[in-house]
């Protein structure tokens, strides 16, 4: 069916079977089917959005601006300036003329008038197109007001969200290696990818101390100026969501020989894992391990009780997972498989050829798993596989009570914490009160089957 209509998706679709897997990927969005991925301004604002003590200035039209306001529900310890959103509102005078005086003005009065510990200045499209320089208006910004002022090259036609990515990335590592790292601990540690949803990172942050593991910089959720500044003194890099920061632990790696992991926090499986996994890199210390495992051992004896109740009513029931970053979806698979469920779709916006390799490894025959899907497609698969739950973010939530389908929002606008130990819990406890709901008796996709 969806082939049909947009041939050129044919690609970035597969169904586990006989077939030998082949998945395209990291492609720019078709244009016309309404991609569920975002551009390279909306990738680049979502990873630097959480830093919550510097300015984020939009240079471009207001539609970006109000487009990306407060994008994530990242919380913050202390300052909340990021939770407001500042543009330059280009208009059509400064493309003819240029937006780079309006630029000026705009960074000296909210850097005076709030006082932040740097600045980020992201490009938009128009900029692009129009030239301004925002290299030499930060250069001259940052000399007068005596901090960072880093511009950000996130023209939006430059690619997809994932490069984005890798702009956020670049003008982080401006940042880093200009702090002083004097007094951090050998067994340290930066926590990169996280977002501070609900507030996890400080769930994953009390985790890691109380292994006697110090976390020198949070890359970006509850993040802070001087820590990124200083985060090249840790001894470890810890990623979290590997399409959002990689790039940066990658960049790291190579100009300080800082090593990294790639981890999750979601589900139990994982979750210990990552716990294991940093405990390892600090063998010169073996109480680090024993405290990791005795810290697994406590939390496991009083999450496995609570996870078997909810297990026997959700065994055999089917979910679908559509979600930002590839490497979440894997940790999602295994929760499901713990409660018993059967997942029967899985896909991302910005998932890697690896990634969706490690995917067909872990899923069982007849899944379908898709690359930058689009509603059409979404719709057409949740209803051919009959799912009882759909995993994605804000944008798939109406396709599935449009469908009559459980939804359980996974992505960064959610209030509820869902990682470490703790967010399994939460995270069971959602998925069980949304399938079991009544509710669903009365919706067409349940009322049709009805003789």
């Amino acid at each position: 069916m969806n082939s049909a209509i947009f041939e050129e998706r044919a690609n970035q679709i597969h169904r586990k079977g006989k077939t030998p897997f082949q998945l395209v990927c990291n492609k720019d969005s078709l244009a016309g089917a309404v991609s569920q991925r975002a551009c390279v301004f909306c990738g680049s604002r979502v990873v630097l959005y959480p830093i919550a003590d510097a300015v984020h200035l939009v240079h471009g039209p207001i539609g970006c601006a109000a487009y990306t306001w407060d994008i994530r529900g990242a919380l913050s310890s202390g300052p909340e300036l990021h939770r407001l959103s500042f543009s330059t509102d280009l208009q059509e005078r400064d493309v003819i003329f240029g937006g780079e005086p309006k630029l000026y003005k705009a960074l000296v009065e909210l850097i005076d008038r709030h006082h932040p510990n740097g600045a980020f200045v992201y490009s938009t499209c128009i900029v692009g197109i129009i030239g301004d320089d925002l290299d030499s208006i930060c250069k001259r910004v940052s000399q007068e007001k005596g901090i960072p002022v880093i511009p950000v090259k996130s023209e939006g036609f430059k690619g997809n969200k994932r490069a984005g990515y890798n702009a956020a990335c670049k003008a982080m590592f401006e940042l880093v290696g200009t702090g002083d790292t004097t007094g951090i601990s050998p067994h340290s540690i930066n926590i990169l990818g996280d977002f501070n949803l609900a507030g996890e990172i400080w769930i994953i942050r009390e985790y890691f101390e109380k292994m006697g593991v110090e976390v020198v910089a949070n890359i970006t959720g509850d993040g802070r100026i001087k820590d990124i500044a200083r985060c090249h003194g840790a001894a470890l890099n810890v990623v979290q969501c590997s399409g959002a920061t990689l790039d940066l632990a990658k960049m790291m790696k190579e100009e300080y020989g800082t090593p990294f992991l790639r981890v999750s926090y979601f589900g139990v499986e994982d979750m210990a894992k990552a716990l294991y996994d940093v405990a390892k890199v600090f063998q010169d210390d073996p109480k680090i391990l024993d405290r990791a495992k005795q810290l697994v051992r406590d939390e496991l004896s009083e999450l496995y009780p609570k996870l078997q109740q909810y297990r026997q009513d959700l065994q055999g029931k089917k979910a679908a997972i559509y979600v930002g970053g590839a490497f979440k979806a894997f940790s999602l698979v295994k929760a499901f498989r713990l409660l018993g469920m059967d997942v029967v779709m899985v896909g991302s916006q910005t998932g890697t050829s690896e990634d969706y390799k490690e995917l067909h490894e872990i899923t069982d025959p007849g899944t379908i798993i898709v690359d930058d899907s689009n509603p059409l497609e979404l719709s057409a698969f949740l209803k051919e596989k009959d799912v009882d739950i759909f995993v994605g973010g804000v944008k798939e939530r109406p396709i599935a009570y449009k469908l009559g389908l459980g939804f359980c929002d996974h992505n960064h606008e959610r209030k509820e914490a869902l990682e470490g130990f703790v967010g399994m819990f939460n995270f069971a406890k959602e998925v069980h009160s949304t399938v079991m709901s009544p509710v669903w008796r009365f919706v067409p996709r349940k009322t049709q089957k009805t003789p």
